[in-house]
């Protein structure tokens, strides 16, 4: 599958979109942990000059997500299990109560948009398009999140969703099971919506058990 660059608003730099798209492959497992890769190759993947492939490499190695490999390129880091507990842990621990105190507090442009990204979702998921599924469902969840007020736990959530790897979401788009999962994210609007608190909670929890319990693999 070729890879691609979201189609992102002209305020994000190239650069930014390059971080985003090779993040977005990281996550979904388009890139393998371990394996090196050089700029070269991955600007050609991406449609883009080396130049910004580097710089963004950069960028993600001081996140913690590739290391530089003296004259070859970067490897991307691999992540345990342990590790993937941990990072669905702190995420349902601070996600979790956040989403659910949102019920019922969102006016109708922040529903609007938030359904809008929802349909961005799935129809990347019907696409098959799994950098544009992980793009698209990263900018929900932050959008989401931004609505509490809380900057610094938008950041942190930011982080913590970089670090995780769903390397099951290209078998759930092969079998037709990722349009399922995404359309959780309509429902979690329509939840917000009604003010279903309780609901809301009990899906957003269920929504990021994915990530371990089907996405992420044994």
């Amino acid at each position: 599958m070729t890879a691609e660059l979201p189609n992102l608003a002209e305020r994000v730099s190239l650069r930014e979109q390059v971080v985003n798209a090779l993040r977005a492959a990281m996550i979904s497992g388009q890139l393998e942990p371990g394996v090196v890769y050089s700029a070269p190759t991955l600007a050609a993947r991406f449609g883009v000059s080396a130049t910004p492939v580097r710089e963004a490499m950069l960028d993600l190695a001081k996140d913690g997500l590739v290391e530089a490999v003296r004259n070859k390129g970067f490897r991307v880091t691999e992540l345990s299990g342990r590790d993937l507990d941990e990072l669905t842990e702190l995420r349902m621990l601070i996600e979790v109560p956040t989403t659910a105190r949102l019920a019922g507090r969102l006016d109708d442009p922040a529903l609007a948009r938030l359904r809008d990204l929802a349909g961005a979702i799935e129809e990347a998921a019907a696409e098959g398009d799994l950098i544009g599924y992980v793009d698209a469902d990263r900018e929900f969840h932050l959008t989401l999140l931004g609505h509490g007020g809380n900057r610094h736990l938008v950041d942190l959530v930011a982080d913590l969703r970089s670090r995780a790897r769903l390397f099951g979401l290209g078998r759930l788009s092969d079998t037709g099971r990722l349009v399922d999962s995404a359309r959780e994210h309509l429902s979690l609007v329509d939840l917000l919506a009604a003010g279903d608190a309780a609901a809301t909670e009990a899906l957003a929890r269920h929504h990021i058990q994915h990530v371990r319990g089907i996405w992420a693999g044994p």
